[in-house]
């Protein structure tokens, strides 16, 4: 990238600049609801022709998830899911406390959910779910050498640990029983990890 001055600008720079573009600059920030999880606010802002807008936006504390891989099968939890009133089959999953690791979160809710400790614990990869209104971000992680254990569930938290082929993972995909961004992002990923042996960002 160059400058009206014919001046090549370093990488990170360009870099920066490129976060930048169409910069929308907050005028001001409504706090709408603040609960255990998740916060609403409404920025009022400029946009890049001058005009303003407003913006909901809900901030989040982060997130893990967890690709956890025995005997080339992939450990998941069926749960029930209130906002969209139906039960599904996900990877194990969970926010991050305040102050935690990702890694250290996913060794966390791979234990509190399956029971399973991992040997090995690799990034694939960190992703936002719904950057049009949310800043949650999903670490994700492939979880391998498995070593069963015991499960350490929230008092309101029900579910049932159970075990994948790829096919079957695949075939939840088609009939709808995993419809989660996160698991099928996984899911994807583990095909990709068996055709190349290869996983990560």
């Amino acid at each position: 990238m160059r400058t009206g001055n014919n001046v090549e600008l370093p990488l990170e720079v360009q870099a920066v600049n490129n976060h930048r573009k169409f910069e929308e600059k907050t005028i001001k920030t409504e706090k709408i609801f603040q609960g255990n999880i998740i916060s609403l606010q409404v920025d009022t802002v400029t946009l890049p022709n001058g005009k303003q807008a407003t913006r909901e936006i809900v901030k989040h504390p982060g997130a893990v998830a967890v690709l956890a891989l025995h005997d080339d099968r992939m450990i998941v939890v069926e749960q029930y899911r209130k906002p969209l009133g139906r039960s599904e089959v996900e990877i194990p999953a969970g926010k991050l406390d305040p102050g935690e690791e990702p890694h250290r979160a996913a060794e966390r809710e791979l234990e509190e959910e399956t029971g399973y400790r991992c040997e090995s614990l690799r990034l694939i990869n960190s992703f936002y779910t719904s950057p049009g209104f949310a800043d949650e971000i999903i670490h994700l992680y492939l979880a391998e050498g498995l070593v069963p254990g015991a499960m350490r569930l929230d008092e309101d938290e029900f579910l049932e640990c159970e075990s994948l082929t790829l096919e079957e993972a695949q075939q939840y995909i088609a009939e709808g029983k995993i419809s989660d961004a996160k698991t099928i992002l996984a899911v994807y990923a583990w095909q990709i990890y068996r055709l190349t042996g290869q996983i990560g960002s």
